[in-house]
Formats: C-alpha cells, sequence, structure tokens
C-alpha cells in the first residue's frame, strides 16, 4: 500500500484517507487514496514460515488428530480406548497411542504451548476470621506474549495510535472503528516513553450458569487484546477471547446475606481475587517490559486495561459503588438517583484518584457514622480496588457502555417493551393478533430473527429483542390511533426515536457527523420520554429513574474514547459461557468441576494451536506442490459433483457486483406464457421482453446482431435464477457487503419474493423480484429481472408518516411489472403493507444500519 502524499498537498480526491500516526511512532502524516485503503495496519504481513512438525510433543500427526477427535467429541475413557484399539488393527499411517493414560500424559505435555492454568488461594477475613477460596488464573502478560511471539497472530497487531479522516470533497471527516483509532489510545501512548508501545487489554467477568437451572455456576474472567483488529480479537481462532481466570463465588449465608457488611465482603473477595489476576501487569504498567516479538524484533510495551466490559450489577462491583440503592448509582459519573432519567444534563465524572483520596479521608474518621457519611456521599464500598495497582488505569474509563444489556435487553426488553405489552392489552385481544399477523407476515432477511409471536412470549435472547425494537412500529402503527389513543401512541413514537439511537450505538465505524447525530438522536429520544413521563403520570407508577437509562448518556464519550460499542460488547463474551456449560455438563464429575473445566478449556486452546499450525502446514505444502505440478490435477477437474451442488451455488454474472444461483432448467417462452395465464406480470411477456431489449441495446450503444432489431420468439429459451447475491459499498463501514435475495415460489414452505432498490435513468426506485433470468441474445447472455415497481405517486401522506419516520411508496397494478437489467439492482430491502392504505408499502429502514443510513441518505436527496 503506497501513499500518494506524505506532505503538504493542496489538492484531494473525495474519500481519499488522511492517516495521522502518534508522534511517538515517528511515522509521517500520510493520505492513501480509498481503494488503497484497507483500514488496517498496513500491507498484508508475510507469510510465515511453518512449523513443519507442529503437533509435538504428540510423536505423530495422527496421534495429535485422534487425540484432537476424542477431545472435541468428549468420549469417555472406555471409548478411546475402544477407538486406539480400532486404529491399531487398521493403521496405514503411523500412530503410536497406547491407551487413554498415554493420551492424557500428552496433553499434558502439550500444555506448555500456550500459558496454562495456576490455582492459588485467596484469604479475605469475615468478622476476624479468615475465608478462603480458590482462584484459577492465566498469567496475563504470557497469555498475549504468546500472541505477540506467534509468527500468525503477531503480525495482525497494530502498535500505534491512528487518527482517520476521509475527504468529503471539502474538508477531511474524522471517524472511529477500532480502539487504536479513539482518543484514549492516543492519550495513554503519549503518557508513555516515546521508544514504547502501549498493549491495551478489554477484560469482561460476569457469572455464568452452568446447570439448567442455574444452581451451578461459574466465574470466567475473559481477555482480549485491544491492538488486534475487531475480526480477529472478537473472533473465535488464537487471538480471539480467552478465559484467563476463575473467580470465586461467595455462597450466601442466611444470617449475613443483605447486610452491608456482607455485600463488602463478597466485594472484597472480588477485587482480591482480580487482584491476583492483575498483579503481573502492576510493575510493567510503571516500568514496561521488553518482548522479542514474531518479528524477531524487541519492543517494549506498557499495559494499562483500556476496556472493562460488563452487564451494569458487575460495573457496579468493579467500581466499587453501592448500586440501584446508592444515592449516585452510575458508575461513571455522580449523577443522583433521583435524576437518572436525564440523559442530557451533564454531572461530574468519577476518577479513580477522587476515590481513593475520599476512601483515604474516611478511613481517617474514628467512627463508624463519620465514615459512613463520607462514603455514602458518593455510594463507595469501604474496600480496595484491584484496579488501583496499575498506572495510567482508570475504572471509571475503562467501564464502557453494554448495548446488550444497557439497550437490548435493558430500555427496551425491561421497559418500552413491558409498557407498549400492557397498551396493547389495555385494547384487548385483537389489537395483538393483529401486531402478531403482522409479524408473521414480514418477509425473511438474513440475520434478523422471524417470528410467529410476539405480544405473549418473553425471550431471553437480547438480539431476539433488538430485532423486535426494529419491527415493532411497523406492526403496530395501525394499532394506535394518535387521537384516541395518543399515549400508547406517543410510546409508540418514543420506541421508534429509541431505534434511531439503537441503531447509531451499533454502527461498526463512527464520524464525526455520525456522533453528533447520534447525540441529537438522543437528546430527541429523551425529550419524546419526559412527555410520555409527564403524560402518563397520573395513570402509572412506573418509575422510569434507573441506571440503564441515564448509562445512554455516555455511550458516545465511549465511542469517542474508546472506539465503536462492538469494542466493548458483552455478547461475544457470553457467547463464551456456552462452551463452559457443556464442558461442565459432558466433561466434568459435577464435583471440584472448575478444575476438571479449565482443564478441558485449555485442552481444547492447545488443539486450537496445533490445528491451526497444521493449517499452516498443509497450506504451505500445498502451495508448493502447486508450484513443482506442471499440469493441474485433472482428477479433480473431472470428478462430477452436479449432485452435491448447494441450491445457493453461484454462477458469477458480474463478479464485482452480482452472481446468480439456484438454476433452472430452460424454458422456452411458450411454456412461461401457459404457465402464467390468468396472471397479468406475465401478460405479453416476451413482446414487451422484446421491447425492453431493443430499448436497452439502443440506448447501451449495444450492436444489434446482424444489424437487425431483437425479435426474439415462442421457441427461444430463458433460464430462471431463484437466488441472487448483490454486491454494494456499505455507507457504515465503506466495504463490500452483500445482500442475499430470493426470487422463488416456495422456500422453507412459502414463497419468498424479495424487495430491491434499482438505479435507473431517472434515479432509485423500489419494486419487488418477480422473475430473475438470463436470455441470449447473439451469443451473448443477458441477466434480466422482471420487477414489479412500487412508484405510484402516493398522494397525500398521513401525519404518522413524519411521526415514525416512515418512507411510503405504492405499488402499481401487477400488469405493470416492468424488466430491467440486473445490473441495475443496486440493494435488496424489505418492504412492509400498510393495511391501512390499498396497495401502499413502508420500507423498513431499521433492518441493518447499513439500510439507516441509505434510507437517511436517499431522504435528504
Amino acid at each position: 500500500m503506497t501513499p500518494m502524499w506524505d506532505g503538504p498537498i493542496l489538492m484531494h480526491d473525495i474519500d481519499d484517507i488522511k492517516v495521522e500516526y502518534h508522534p511517538s511512532s515517528g511515522i509521517p502524516t500520510k493520505v492513501y487514496c480509498f481503494e488503497d485503503y484497507g483500514r488496517g495496519p498496513g500491507a498484508p504481513p508475510a507469510v510465515p514460515e511453518a512449523d513443519p512438525i507442529p503437533w509435538q510433543p504428540f510423536r505423530t500427526r495422527m496421534d495429535f488428530e485422534v487425540a484432537e477427535l476424542a477431545h472435541d467429541a468428549g468420549l469417555s475413557h472406555e471409548q478411546l480406548d475402544r477407538l486406539i484399539r480400532l486404529i491399531h488393527r487398521s493403521r496405514i499411517e503411523l500412530f503410536t497411542l497406547k491407551n487413554r493414560k498415554d493420551v492424557r500424559d500428552t496433553w499434558d505435555a502439550a500444555s506448555f504451548k500456550m500459558t496454562p492454568f495456576t490455582k492459588e488461594e485467596v484469604i479475605v477475613p469475615f468478622r476476624g476470621v479468615d475465608q478462603t477460596f480458590p482462584l484459577f488464573r492465566r498469567s496475563l502478560w504470557d497469555w498475549v506474549t504468546d500472541l505477540l511471539q506467534d509468527p500468525q497472530v503477531g503480525p495482525n497487531f497494530v502498535f500505534d495510535a491512528q487518527r482517520l479522516s476521509k475527504f468529503n470533497g471539502e474538508k477531511f471527516v474524522r471517524f472511529i472503528h477500532e480502539p487504536w483509532t479513539a482518543h484514549a489510545f492516543w492519550e495513554y501512548q503519549s503518557k508513555i516513553p516515546s521508544d514504547a508501545k502501549p498493549l491495551a487489554f478489554i477484560l469482561y467477568a460476569d457469572k455464568a450458569k452452568l446447570s439448567s437451572f442455574g444452581r451451578a455456576k461459574g466465574y470466567p474472567v475473559v481477555a482480549r487484546c485491544a491492538n488486534l483488529p475487531i475480526g480477529i480479537r472478537n473472533g473465535e481462532g488464537l487471538g480471539g477471547g480467552r478465559v484467563v481466570g476463575w473467580l470465586p463465588i461467595v455462597k450466601e449465608d442466611k444470617q449475613h446475606s443483605g447486610k452491608p457488611a456482607f455485600v463488602n465482603f463478597k466485594n472484597a473477595v472480588w477485587h482480591t481475587s482480580f487482584l491476583k489476576i492483575l498483579d503481573c501487569l502492576a510493575p510493567l504498567s510503571r516500568l514496561g517490559s521488553a518482548i522479542k516479538c514474531w518479528d524477531d524484533v524487541i519492543r517494549v510495551f506498557y499495559p494499562i486495561v483500556l476496556i472493562l466490559s460488563a452487564d451494569y450489577e458487575e460495573q457496579a462491583v468493579m467500581a466499587l459503588i453501592r448500586g440501584l440503592m446508592g444515592k449516585f448509582p452510575c458508575p461513571v459519573c455522580l449523577v443522583p438517583r433521583d435524576e437518572l432519567s436525564n440523559t442530557l444534563k451533564v454531572f461530574p465524572l468519577r476518577t479513580c484518584t477522587e476515590t481513593k483520596a475520599l476512601l483515604a479521608r474516611a478511613r481517617e474518621c474514628t467512627t463508624l457514622d463519620a465514615r459512613e457519611q463520607i462514603l455514602s456521599s458518593q455510594s463507595l464500598r469501604d474496600v480496595d480496588s484491584s484496579f488501583g495497582v496499575l498506572e495510567h488505569t482508570d475504572v471509571h474509563r475503562a467501564l464502557s457502555h453494554d448495548k446488550l444489556h444497557f439497550n437490548d435487553e435493558g430500555l427496551f426488553s425491561d421497559h418500552k417493551w413491558p409498557e407498549l405489552q400492557k397498551w396493547v392489552e389495555h385494547l384487548g385481544r385483537q389489537a395483538a393478533v393483529q401486531i402478531d399477523s403482522f409479524f408473521q407476515s414480514i418477509p425473511r432477511w438474513r440475520n434478523l430473527n422471524h417470528f410467529d409471536q410476539v405480544i405473549s412470549v418473553s425471550f431471553s435472547d437480547g438480539t431476539k429483542y433488538e430485532d423486535i425494537s426494529k419491527l415493532i412500529v411497523f406492526a403496530a402503527h395501525t394499532v394506535f390511533d394518535r387521537d384516541t389513543d395518543p399515549e400508547a401512541y406517543l410510546l409508540l413514537r418514543c420506541i421508534r426515536s429509541y431505534v434511531e439511537f439503537n441503531m447509531y450505538a451499533s454502527l461498526e465505524v463512527h464520524t464525526e457527523d455520525t456522533i453528533n447525530n447520534g447525540r441529537e438522536a438522543l437528546s430527541k429520544l429523551t425529550g419524546l420520554m419526559d412527555k410520555y413521563i409527564e403524560d402518563t403520570a397520573e395513570m402509572s407508577e412506573k418509575s422510569w429513574n434507573f441506571p440503564k437509562k441515564h448509562l445512554s448518556a455516555h455511550l458516545f464519550d465511549d465511542i469517542e474514547a474508546k472506539g465503536v460499542s462492538r469494542n466493548y460488547s458483552t455478547k461475544p463474551n457470553e457467547k463464551m459461557h456456552g462452551p463452559l456449560k457443556d464442558a461442565y455438563q459432558d466433561r466434568t464429575n459435577f464435583k471440584n468441576f472448575a478444575e476438571q473445566i479449565l482443564r478441558y478449556n485449555h485442552d481444547s486452546l492447545i488443539a486450537e494451536y496445533i490445528c491451526n499450525k497444521l493449517d499452516h502446514l498443509d497450506s504451505q505444502n500445498l502451495s508448493i506442490s502447486d508450484d513443482l505440478e506442471d499440469q493441474p490435477d485433472t482428477a479433480l477437474q473431472e470428478t462430477d459433483n452436479s449432485d452435491d451442488i448447494d441450491v445457493d451455488s453461484t454462477e458469477p454474472t458480474d463478479a464485482q457486483h452480482f452472481s446468480l444461483g439456484s438454476k433452472q432448467a430452460a424454458m422456452s417462452f411458450t411454456l412461461i406464457e401457459a404457465g402464467s395465464l390468468g396472471n397479468p406480470v406475465f401478460e405479453r411477456f416476451r413482446i414487451k421482453l422484446n421491447d425492453f431489449l431493443n430499448r436497452a441495446f439502443a440506448a447501451n450503444s449495444i450492436p444489434f446482431p446482424g444489424g437487425r432489431r431483437i425479435q426474439l420468439v415462442a421457441s427461444d429459451m430463458i433460464v430462471e435464477y431463484r437466488f441472487l447475491k448483490v454486491n454494494f459499498e456499505s455507507l457504515v463501514d465503506w466495504r463490500v457487503s452483500t445482500d442475499y435475495l430470493r426470487c422463488t415460489p416456495m422456500f422453507h414452505g412459502s414463497p419468498r419474493y424479495d424487495c430491491v432498490i434499482l438505479q435507473t435513468d431517472t434515479g432509485i426506485i423500489f419494486g419487488k423480484l418477480m422473475l430473475i433470468f438470463t436470455c441470449t441474445v447473439g451469443d451473448v447472455q443477458y441477466p434480466v429481472t422482471l420487477v414489479l415497481p412500487y412508484d405510484q405517486p402516493v398522494g397525500i401522506r398521513p401525519r404518522k408518516d413524519k411521526d415514525f419516520q416512515f418512507w411510503r411508496v405504492k405499488r402499481k397494478p401487477r400488469a405493470s411489472a416492468e424488466f430491467f437489467s440486473v445490473h441495475s439492482i443496486v440493494w435488496g430491502c424489505m418492504i412492509v403493507e400498510d393495511v391501512s392504505r390499498p396497495d401502499e408499502f413502508l420500507i423498513v429502514d431499521t433492518i441493518d444500519t447499513d439500510m439507516f443510513l441509505r434510507m437517511q441518505d436517499i431522504r435528504s436527496q
């Protein structure tokens, strides 16, 4: 990737990317052409030389692969011995494992390949008696050193802070995505020696239910490295999240539970345990430490806990505040409890320095009452914080907005959704049936849950509530009337405003503009909610003063400081609870299970490590083999796999824009028209197609075959396709994204004809796919689609279009279906019917972040 500029220049092209590196990096500011810039650390790293025997200490590759299979399948001791005997009876490749003990011994010998767990005791006094708890942990420093020295993970590290901006034709506009593109990483690099590099940790902790009824619980701590790109950091490979600790859980005591002393004791156990996890970083955060990295370069690193990912209850423990019942329940700022519903007012931020000083002053008091008065002035607990040992780490700045628990499973699922359910219940059963029927009729869309019923159903998955929030306004706007149901109608406006705010919270890349727009969306939401609270004060006892509502106020500050919200999402961390629960159910005897779970967890890491190296070795050997071969492998070429082709396999038609799939048998025009009798969409099919092709050839200066106008005859054939992939540049992160579209009479038991946005000579139009096919003119195949346009004039739009930000379209009669080149399709979209107005439909702009920004762009034009 060669920069087009690294000094002063007068002219720039639209979309040029400017990268300003931290002064300590010694790299000058550069401007790249958009096509050359991948928003990464630079050119793809050179492929490292593969380890020729990565399976060691397993004696052979076969030994490892059998042991890994047994580990993955969870074979019992007897099953493993039986498998080994069978392999010995029919082996071709060298196999040396003797029995299950040999397998276990070899796993233990392999454990050194990655940092293992160690077991320690945590001792905390309660009422004068020392209480002892087991703690399991990996060394955070050794774990990150493993990554830095790995020849495949190491090249992906980013060590220097960057300020990125994109030229919009007038000026460079700052944008943020990864942690190293935001403020906090830059500020930290400015505090450490200029020849050192920041090493930023993301830590998560929360209890995990291991048994079906939640009686058995674990307390994993998960670490990720913020210097790695999010695709790796939040992925499942070696550079992804790793369990680095297993905290003790203090059993409840009927005599003391709920009392301040016992609650402080539980917090003290947590922080004493977490201190042992952080201990290895404490001296290094002050003095730094040199590591010889994968490229044999010795670098000096200073660690920092940049991000703490947790739900509110866990954040209260991390910040050592008193939670919901404290006078100041926010772990980030000093907002009074009775002002939590106000997300616009700014309150003083907490700082670890001030917290330490207040705690020291309280401990100087000679009476408990005087001490309590000082601590309660900021809702603090009389417990030492584990994070105080780290230089430059401020727990209150590291705590981050948790979209999953604060928004999807908080603001919406626990508050706005139950409130709406009450209004639906108030209207009666017919209202619930109408909303559920709408959800059943919604077209299916990739990565969007489809629901048959929502009003009377509870979900445990925040993603489902997020998807309900995206669609509920489109379902309920015909249920509540502005004049007869003013409060419910206003709540629906609040939900629409909330969804807009949540869309900004979800963006994968933020610019200065989207951050400002997000703040405006939050302001609008707050204003609507204030009005709703005021209008329903006399008819509802619900309190809207709760921390998760207030915590929205810190979201965009977090984005500016630490990058976009998925950098600190708890979702990928909670996903790791599943394998831990499976290990408890399948790999333990349910006694002293923590050690058994973590041994299995570490064996899995070792298996993943060796498999990764084997894949790399195989790729290298295959590449060498290909280079040595003069001729391709004809055996591979001649294999007929036609019966195994997936229905969604695609035939590239225009590799950069779209591809067609689910190919059907060729059909003549005679057959098509005979099979479509009575369907006005296909009336005069061949004649209209001839007219379209002739106009298209003339408009695009395409030579007519033989110099004569196109005249397809009844016996000519077309080939139908029922699957279409459309590639486009995302407005969110400017990468290539893909819409997966169907045009089929039967898909999983139901017809599916997706909607699209087409680019025409007069602008964009919306439409519904009726048929996708190729037809041959001369010797060339042309991809064509029959579309029912939604471009009839709408007329006077109802007031609710403005209230709910609806984009309304009207469908033409079915006989008005038109032909378009498949090249004209620029995006897929979801369109739902407005049953209150015939033939009128609404564009669902909330299906994803790209569609949200795209519809805003369309509105502005």
